[in-house]
């Protein structure tokens, strides 16, 4: 008895250094840009329905609304502009676009270990929305968000591990000059992260303003062109199928000082978009074709991703489900469609309508996250910290997304079947020669770490462990993490002399 307790608690202890040494990205159960195609919601015949409907709507229904400039590209490439000035795009125009849209989009970080490669299945989880309140878990109340919010949220996700960008998921509510708070919106997500970030511009003004500041932080315009580490998150369209004039302008601006954009087509089932999953997923597909006819004819093979993103809707009640197993299915079969056309592309999960994080919350989450991964869906957006239908963003829900997304990046790994993992060797060893049991052994320490995700806020103890330390609370477990990140200065931060510089030229509001 002496013997198996000695044994058990060595490789308890090896087991315990195992997990708390660094672990190198490639050696990880887990990382950016794994890939995944198991999960099919669409047949081909239907994946063929829906875009032969899509072309459809773009040659019978159009679009109104173009600007000018977007009106000329659009008809010099052979978009036909109608007598009710709606711009309808052959099918031969379609393909000529498709033909020459870029199909590998490498969307790069501040720091080149975080550089995201678009293209196939490989997915990649991260942050996004507009979100006008901060979650307060501590009192259970909803408040403007800021511009330290923002910053603090960058800083955050900057140390999670399985959140591989942050598109601006909250605005600074507390800057009323819409140019100020473009401004600040680059300066807090871009001096919290060396991650790859994402950003809008109100205005088509506004877009040579940031294009200077970010040319100031790469060094230059050419080191900037070299490497974006911004992209623009552009609503080009305003479901049903018309153009968002100003954000198209932002959109013609964005490219030729070339930065990548997301084309964002965000219809609502039943409000913007047909109710059905298929009719919002057709009219998705169209109007992100249409961006990409746009793009392609402003600057042929200019990075874009394919940014469908119907939502769903409770139609007892018109709120918004972003929770929901329609919106599940909504990512998911957009994903397919990005593959269909051989396009990089992005679909909103894991957003939640619960308001503060709860049960609700962590089912919601994980459902179209897993979907998400398993479909291939190149870039998750809005995957971890956002509640109330897109209103709310939560700092310690950003932190339990993490493990939320650890779980469903396993998923999206699957099952490596070999003659090693069938494990024949270990089964001889262990049963017939060994102590009958695989703790310990040296394949079983070998395979810890990439094999197995651990959860780094949820806690696995036992009820009568869990009495002994107190009862840890989730929540209360993700907000110690968070005061411990925020008590620490930005991994992010810029050069002293650099930041001088930009808030002698900006006005910069974050302290």
């Amino acid at each position: 008895m002496t013997a198996k307790t000695s044994r058990r608690s060595g490789g308890r202890a090896a087991r315990k250094a195992l997990r708390e040494a660094p672990v190198a990205m490639e050696a990880r159960s887990v990382r950016p840009g794994m890939e995944s195609a198991s999960l099919k919601v669409l047949s081909d015949k239907q994946i063929n329905m829906i875009h032969e409907a899509a072309i459809e709507a773009l040659e019978t229904i159009g679009f109104a609304d173009a600007p000018q400039s977007g009106v000329d590209h659009m008809v010099r490439v052979g978009c036909i502009l109608g007598d009710d000035n709606r711009i309808r795009i052959p099918r031969a125009v379609v393909d000529d676009a498709l033909s020459k849209a870029c199909k590998d989009v490498t969307l790069y970080g501040r720091d080149p270990k975080h550089d995201m490669h678009l293209n196939g299945h490989r997915v990649h989880y991260g942050t996004a929305g507009a979100a006008v309140s901060l979650v307060d878990v501590e009192t259970e109340e909803y408040r403007d968000s800021t511009v330290q919010d923002l910053h603090d949220a960058a800083k955050i996700a900057d140390r999670l591990d399985n959140i591989h960008f942050l598109q601006r998921p909250m605005v600074c509510r507390d800057i009323s000059d819409n140019y100020e708070m473009d401004m600040n919106s680059i300066y807090a997500t871009i001096s919290g992260t060396t991650k790859h970030v994402g950003v809008s511009f109100t205005e088509p003004g506004y877009v040579d303003g940031g294009l200077d500041m970010l040319h100031m932080v790469a060094g230059g315009e050419e080191e900037w062109r070299a490497r974006p580490f911004v992209s623009n998150s552009n609503c080009f369209v305003v479901p049903p199928m018309k153009f968002a004039t100003e954000s198209c302008e932002v959109m013609e601006k964005v490219i030729e000082g070339g930065m990548p954009v997301l084309l964002l087509s965000a219809g609502m089932a039943g409000a913007t978009t047909p109710s059905t999953v298929a009719g919002a997923v057709v009219q998705s597909v169209a109007e992100c074709l249409a961006g990409i006819v746009y793009v392609n004819a402003v600057k042929p093979g200019a990075p874009a991703i394919f940014g469908t993103w119907p939502f769903g809707l409770d139609l007892r009640s018109g709120a918004m489900t972003g929770g929901s197993g329609e919106q599940a299915l909504l990512t998911a079969a957009c994903a397919q469609m990005h593959k269909f056309y051989g396009l990089p592309g992005g679909a909103p999960a894991g957003m939640t309508d619960a308001k503060l994080p709860d049960m609700q919350a962590g089912w919601e989450a994980m459902a179209s996250n897993i979907m998400g991964g398993l479909s291939g869906l190149n870039m998750v957006y809005e995957s971890a910290g956002m509640h109330a239908s897109l209103l709310g963003f939560c700092h310690e829900s950003l932190i339990l997304g993490d493990d939320i997304i650890g779980h469903a990046l396993r998923c999206v790994r699957g099952i490596e079947v070999d003659d090693m993992t069938l494990a024949l060797d270990q089964m001889r060893e262990v049963c017939l020669d060994g102590p009958g049991h695989y703790l310990g052994t040296d394949a079983t320490l070998a395979r810890m770490e990439s094999d197995y995700v651990y959860p780094k806020t949820a806690e696995r103890l036992s009820p009568k462990e869990w009495v002994e330390v107190g009862k840890p609370n989730l929540v209360k477990a993700a907000t110690k993490k968070k005061e411990e990140i925020l008590a620490e200065p930005s991994r992010a931060a810029l050069d002293p002399v650099l930041d001088q510089e930009i808030r002698s030229k900006f006005k910069i509001h974050l302290g």
